[in-house]
């Protein structure tokens, strides 16, 4: 862990991870994927979250020059499996489009604890809202976009589809920055402080499991969208 953090932050970033997990977990059990798979659901990301957790405790992360480096085995697996979780255990033609939108307000958090670990030192300020990254935009517009998307009962499939993509171009811009701010030999920006938060404990939770699952969210609800009927 963190040290020199004010104890807040770790726990805001474990609760975003826990809100993100029981976000998926109930549009799972929405969708009415059955019980076995909802449990299944639950459990893979409850080992996602036990298994990374140790690892970034135990400073596994904190070595930064090997090669592949060692943070690959975070985000891209949990990546992965939630999007198989999305592709062939949840059914096609009754996603929960409401609560998969609302799940995205966990970026509103997420984004305080990175402006939070730039102040402390621990990421690039180009992570952050006071700079390029605007992916905060996408959690405050999320109940919005839940609310003009579901109002009076219809689904207002083209203004769903156009947020989704445009949550997914901002998600895009901060996980491009943030990889290529890790101080590895691949390493682009942020030399001066770079994104070393990420990789202690619990932070190394918004790329193992918080961006898995609003990427995923994302995928799930375009699948539904683009399918659906007008």
């Amino acid at each position: 862990m963190i040290d020199d953090l004010p104890v807040w932050i770790p726990i805001l970033m474990a609760a975003s991870a826990v809100f993100a997990a029981v976000m998926f977990v109930w549009a799972s059990a929405a969708s009415g994927a059955g019980a076995r798979k909802v449990v299944a659901i639950a459990v893979i990301s409850a080992v996602i979250l036990t298994v990374q957790g140790p690892l970034a405790y135990s400073g596994y992360y904190l070595t930064t020059n090997s090669i592949p480096p060692r943070f690959l085995s975070a985000a891209p697996p949990s990546v992965l499996i939630m999007i198989a979780l999305v592709l062939f255990l949840l059914p096609k033609g009754n996603s929960p489009l409401k609560i998969l939108t609302l799940l995205h307000t966990v970026r509103i958090p997420v984004e305080i604890v990175l402006w939070q670990l730039f102040i402390y030192g621990y990421v690039p300020k180009i992570m952050t809202f006071e700079s390029i990254n605007l992916d905060i935009l996408s959690g405050l517009t999320a109940p919005l976009a839940a609310w003009i998307g579901f109002r009076g009962g219809r689904v207002r499939r083209s203004f769903l589809i156009i947020w989704n993509l445009a949550a997914l171009i901002l998600l895009f811009n901060i996980v491009w920055h943030a990889v290529f701010s890790v101080p590895t030999p691949f390493q682009r920006y942020g030399f001066n402080q770079p994104n070393l938060g990420v990789l202690y404990f619990p932070f190394i939770w918004l790329p193992a499991f918080i961006v898995p699952a609003v990427f995923a969210a994302h995928v799930w609800s375009l699948r539904e969208l683009l399918v659906r009927e007008k």
